[in-house]
């Protein structure tokens, strides 16, 4: 594939997230002593850094990526909420979508870094379901924005906070499937099974043992079956499951297989889900068969594991390597 292929193709879609977002924020220091009062390390501040993360970390993919996105959410009407949608603003994200409620505050994942290393992660968040009035507000919304500018694709990014609802998730894969618009869900365990009619169902090795309640190898065999017994429970028509230094395993209606992780130095895992889940939503946005989806999103998540805390996909560099 030509170097400029990728972008190419990925600056003419447009793609959609709904779910749960949140502020990842950094407090980064040097540790050079032991506290007095107590046996643990003191920091001395230096940065701070804030960061999108969650379903707010995969609309940053996609339009990393080039791409047209816009993001659909709940949050609250509180500093947070300013915080990230000051990076999604400065990234120029469409964050209109996220509809602020007093009845629950931002999700926020602090993470205290000390010398390179994290020390200490403390979060703030309302894991409660929307109220009927916040699901009305949300789908109305995500629905008028997709009838205005129909997007090639939508993600659906569930971290069992509290937004993606069983009447929202129904909703949502309705709407998309009226109007012939791919859906692809990175799901938790909660609402693992209320995804049935999804276009692709992005779980993680350890999200499908949970699921299923099964020990699952990641071999083949092992992750046929288990697609099998999930496709009973909730049809979809294709799977992608991530299985971290062994790969993905990808399955549709005409093949399946193991595509091996490329050796990383890996810094940081935070992050790479909504990556692959991003990339992934761009590929099938492309009309790529599920193979390409599952080795162009496998690459593109171990790219991002090579930087420390949550980053976006540097779009030149996934086109250097799936060249």
């Amino acid at each position: 594939m030509a170097q400029s292929s990728l972008r190419k193709l990925f600056s003419s879609q447009r793609v959609y997230v709904i779910g749960d977002v949140m502020l990842d924020h950094y407090i980064l220091g040097k540790v050079d002593r032991i506290s007095p009062e107590a046996p643990v390390p003191v920091v001395a501040v230096a940065a701070y850094d804030d960061r999108a993360g969650g379903a707010a970390n995969v609309a940053l993919n996609i339009k990393a990526c080039g791409a047209e996105t816009a993001i659909f959410s709940v949050i609250g009407d509180d500093t947070t909420a300013k915080k990230l949608r000051a990076v999604l603003t400065k990234a120029k994200v469409d964050h209109k979508g996220m509809i602020a409620s007093k009845e629950r505050m931002t999700t926020m994942k602090a993470r205290v870094i000390g010398n390179n290393h994290q020390l200490l992660r403390y979060d703030q968040e309302d894991t409660h379901a929307l109220s009927n009035k916040e699901e009305i507000a949300l789908f109305k919304a995500f629905s008028a924005a997709c009838t205005k500018k129909k997007p090639n694709a939508v993600v659906l990014e569930d971290y069992d906070k509290g937004v993606l609802t069983p009447t929202l998730i129904k909703q949502v894969i309705t709407f998309c499937n009226k109007h012939k618009i791919p859906t692809l869900v990175d799901p938790k365990k909660k609402h693992f099974f209320d995804y049935s009619g999804c276009t692709v169902f992005k779980p993680n090795l350890k999200e499908m043992r949970e699921g299923l309640g099964e020990t699952i190898e990641p071999n083949p065999p092992a992750l046929k079956k288990a697609v099998e017994a999930l496709n009973k429970k909730m049809p979809h028509e294709a799977t992608l499951i991530t299985l971290a230094e062994h790969g993905v395993f990808y399955s549709d209606a005409n093949n399946e297989g193991v595509i091996p992780a490329h050796l990383r130095r890996i810094a940081d895992v935070s992050g790479a889900g909504d990556t692959v889940v991003a990339v992934a939503a761009l590929a099938v946005a492309a009309k790529f068969p599920m193979h390409e989806v599952a080795a162009l999103s496998n690459l593109a998540g171990g790219l991002v594991c090579e930087h420390p805390g949550v980053v976006s996909i540097d779009i030149k560099k996934l086109e250097e390597e799936y060249a």
